[in-house]
């Protein structure tokens, strides 16, 4: 694992030192009044930048709609600190705020032995974060596990487990919203559509890499999930502004679709979304089925 993001341009390693910055100044004001030693006493042991700007293969072109996040792991000294609500809202929130920081950010949050465990399983997404991540923080004598092979018959039954579970739970919850359509709940309709899309891209990141994060954020999932295959670009037409702005109203549906007095989706934003989805489930269905057909071949099954 490198520990500069020196391949990147002088403003993208600005943008990640004061993303940094934030991260550990609102961790230090979270854990200022804990109780417990093991909360007043936490820390972050590193924050590791991994996806397209670790690789050097990042997009920024927000004129076409299409922008790499920064995607980054906050490993820490215990599970307790993982709470996204309670530790890293606020830190979240004013880099979101922040106008010096020009693209979006997603943060995971991990534990150091939630980490270890999974890199000693040989969990694909980790054992790449291992291999490309990019440390832009880190304490030492605190390492990270060395990687072990999962074997292929264990990948293999891991991700066939998780693509039925996952593809059959996202195509039901398509199927109410369907029918939440007819019955003209266009609210229902849209809630419905956000939860079948957050299922497909689970099913994908699975089979793909056996982790997904712990996130309703639908635009963070997509984030990842074309990090790993190009071809779930074509589920989303993003090239204008309506487009664009229907995609927010689906991730915005999860709380606001429910909850929200002011939340409103037409009929036509439904059609919209309905195709988009349609062709999502498309997309993965063939992705899932090529990787466990991979997968099988390697395990000899």
């Amino acid at each position: 694992m490198k520990s500069e993001p020196d391949h990147l341009p002088q403003s993208k390693q600005q943008e990640l030192e004061r993303i940094q910055r934030i991260l550990l100044e609102e961790f230090e004001k979270a854990i200022a009044n804990a109780t417990t030693p093991h909360k007043r006493d936490g820390k972050v042991y590193k924050i590791i930048l991994f996806g397209s700007y670790a690789r050097d293969d990042w997009v920024d072109e927000p004129e076409n709609g299409y922008q790499s996040d920064y995607d980054l792991l906050v490993v820490v000294s215990h599970a307790d600190l993982t709470d996204i609500a309670h530790y890293w809202y606020i830190a979240e929130d004013r880099i979101l705020r922040d106008s010096a920081i020009a693209r979006p950010v997603n943060i995971i949050v991990h534990s150091l032995d939630e980490v270890n465990s999974a890199l000693k399983r040989g969990e694909y997404f980790w054992v790449d974060i291992a291999r490309d991540g990019i440390a832009l923080y880190e304490l030492p004598c605190h390492p990270l596990a060395t990687p072990m092979p999962l074997t292929p018959v264990d990948a293999y039954r891991m991700a066939k487990a998780y693509v039925e579970r996952w593809q059959t739970s996202a195509d039901e919850f398509l199927k109410l919203a369907q029918y939440a359509r007819q019955e003209q709940l266009a609210n229902k309709t849209a809630f419905l559509f956000h939860q079948a899309v957050e299922h497909y891209y689970i099913c994908f990141l699975l089979a793909r890499t056996l982790y997904f994060p712990r996130s309703h954020n639908i635009k963070f999932l997509r984030s990842l999930a074309e990090d790993k295959e190009p071809r779930l670009v074509e589920a989303w037409p993003r090239e204008t502004r309506i487009d664009r702005r229907r995609f927010e109203l689906l991730k915005r549906a999860y709380v606001e679709a429910r909850y929200s007095d002011s939340y409103a989706i037409d009929g036509d934003d439904l059609e919209a979304l309905a195709s988009a989805i349609a062709r999502l489930r498309d997309i993965v269905a063939d992705l899932c089925a090529e990787r466990l057909n991979a997968l099988r071949v390697e395990a000899g099954e």
